[in-house]
């Protein structure tokens, strides 16, 4: 191909090595000087040379003696520059002889006998256990299709006694099958691990107060599609788990739901997949049991699956006999272990009652805890509290440092602070918000301090000893989410209907976002967690995906700590500054106030 020179003078000649040689031309200068320096060097060695043979005839004509020319030897002398002498002698290795004496293996004698009647009784036994393992193949899909059609999901076979022998359908087959799956999908991500466990942005030196969020992974599946996510938790044993409830939160739009269990391990497809007959709308991880997860659904029932079981069916169930909401169950939390040692869990829901479900032997017990009356009304006129209904609860939690005291947001903007122990009357009411409360979260190293946000376009700080609140965020869109970090005690999340994530640290800004950050594009954002280990957030949307997001560098700064002292005294001064970083922001904005 013709290609048209730069303009200029092009000098295309470059040298990569340049060396002067040896070698001289016979007709040049420099040959003529190397010539004439040959020739008087040989002269002069052949003025030496008869120099010495005369001297030589001097000193033996001296003695009388006669001397031959020819046996004259002139040896040169060594250049005391450039020779050395050196000697050196070889390391003789010793000879071993080594001799080794094993036992013989084992021989044994086998003979046998195989006639055609055998080789008959052997196939037939074989073909009769095929053939029982196909009827019971069969009733077990009728039935299953008889309970429910809709929720059918994966048929359930009683393992024939010689289950085991079938290497192809034995449980070491499908752990081995599981391992190799992880290994494939990890090999083939390779660079987004490397960069889940090792990635740092580098511009966070040279921006203080900004920060940003890496993507990772999308978690997704053929059966959420059209589903949206309604719930995210992380397992609180296993750091790579975590469940994700799906649904709809569009009345018009319910149908079945679905529970999927993911692995950070596998990204390609969920670990466990339990269908319910309704949209599953909350969820929580039982924090010493990690296989109990409580699911509540759009129905109002409440369930507790284990997700060790391979059947698609819980183990618990509410039901209209042993008590059920009415309206969907938004919010479902596990408790510590009463003193009768029974598991339970708190719920909430839309008929104004909070819950507490008693899993005993046999079934699943509702105990009425309080019914969310309306504030106003009962101002009023104490009678008609009936007659206008309960206010419909939204959204709950616990006080890690009370375990009494919990928080309520309900549909009508307020938050309550309530008591296991006054069941009949609120504690505290805060007024701040003008529509629905979404969330409610516990600072996880202050007593006092807690998050709302709402559908109002607000996220609220409040100090629940004021029934105001200290400080408030807009952003600009409805507000799905709220989370606490779980290393920080100044740092928060928040995730927006237009698909943002916005992380605050109160600590270096107390006006704007370290980051606001776009993650997805024509979706709603529903839910964020952190992870209580690794540095990254789950962030669930209403087109069914959940996506994982890895913080940089200055959006988790921890507070430093003396690093020679123990772990326990240096666990405990790290406690004791998260809660000072906050005490002073709550203490700055009272005299404020």
């Amino acid at each position: 191909m013709y290609k048209v020179d730069p303009p200029g003078p092009g000098d295309n000649l470059y040298l990569h090595l340049s060396s002067e040689g040896s070698m001289i031309h016979k007709e040049s200068e420099d040959a003529k000087v190397q010539a004439a320096y040959d020739m008087k060097k040989a002269e002069e060695e052949k003025e030496a040379r008869d120099a010495a043979i005369k001297q030589a005839k001097e000193e033996a004509e001296a003695k009388g003696e006669k001397i031959d020319e020819s046996s004259l030897q002139f040896e040169s002398g060594k250049n005391q520059f450039n020779y050395s002498e050196r000697a050196a002698q070889t390391y003789t290795n010793p000879l071993r002889q080594r001799s080794i004496e094993t036992e013989p293996p084992p021989v044994v004698n086998y003979m046998a006998t195989v006639t055609q009647w055998d080789i008959y009784d052997t196939y037939m036994e074989s073909y009769e256990q095929h053939q029982r393992e196909q009827i019971q193949l069969q009733k077990a899909a009728q039935k299953k299709e008889k309970e429910d059609k809709d929720v059918a999901d994966v048929v359930v076979v009683t393992p024939s006694k010689n289950k085991d022998d079938d290497m192809v359908h034995s449980a070491a087959m499908g752990k081995i099958l599981r391992v190799i799956e992880r290994m494939v999908n990890q090999n083939a991500e390779d660079e987004i691990f490397q960069d889940f466990k090792y990635w740092e942005d580098a511009s966070d030196a040279f921006r203080d107060g900004e920060g940003s969020l890496l993507p990772l992974w999308r978690f997704s599946s053929e059966r959420a599609k059209k589903k949206q996510v309604t719930a995210v938790c992380w397992n609180p044993c296993f750091s790579d788990l975590f469940a994700v409830g799906y649904g709809s939160y569009d009345f018009l739009k319910q149908g079945s739901g679905l529970v999927c269990c993911y692995s950070l391990k596998n990204t390609s497809h969920p670990e466990f997949i339990f269908a319910t007959e309704s949209g599953v709308t909350c969820l929580d991880f039982h924090p010493q049991q990690p296989a109990l997860l409580a699911v509540g659904c759009y129905d109002g029932t409440v369930m507790v699956y284990d997700v060790r079981n391979k059947i698609n069916r819980p183990i618990y169930t509410s039901t209209i006999k042993t008590g059920k909401h009415t309206d969907p169950v938004w919010q479902v939390n596990w408790q510590e272990e009463d003193l009768a040692k029974e598991l339970n869990f708190f719920s909430i829901s839309s008929d104004g009652r909070v819950a507490n479900w008693i899993m005993s032997k046999n079934e699943l017990k509702m105990e009425p805890v309080m019914q969310l009356k309306l504030v106003n009304t009962a101002k009023d006129d104490p009678e008609e509290t009936s007659l206008s209904g309960l206010a419909g609860g939204c959204c709950f939690d616990f006080n890690r440092f009370s375990e009494h005291l919990f928080v309520v947001g309900t549909e009508e903007g307020k938050i309550h602070k309530c008591s296991k122990a006054y069941s009949g009357q609120y504690l505290e009411n805060y007024t701040g918000h003008h529509m629905a409360v979404y969330a409610v979260r516990w600072n996880p190293f202050h007593e006092r301090c807690f998050l709302s946000c709402s559908a109002d376009w607000t996220v609220k700080l409040w100090d629940h000893s004021i029934p105001e609140p200290i400080m408030s965020f807009d952003l600009g869109n409805s507000v799905g989410d709220v989370a606490w970090a779980p290393y920080s005690s100044t740092v928060f999340a928040a995730v927006t209907s237009d698909g943002k994530v916005h992380v605050f640290d109160l600590a270096e800004n107390k006006n704007e976002p370290l980051c606001e950050q776009k993650v997805v594009k024509k979706a709603k954002l529903t839910h964020i967690t952190f992870n209580t280990k690794d540095s990254i957030v789950l962030v669930g949307d209403d087109r069914g995906g959940v996506n994982s997001l890895k913080l940089s560098p200055n959006l988790r700064k921890v507070e430093p700590v003396d690093e020679a002292a123990d772990s326990t005294k240096g666990s405990k001064e790290r406690l004791k500054a998260e809660f000072d970083k906050v005490d002073k922001l709550l203490n700055t904005n009272d005299n404020k106030a």
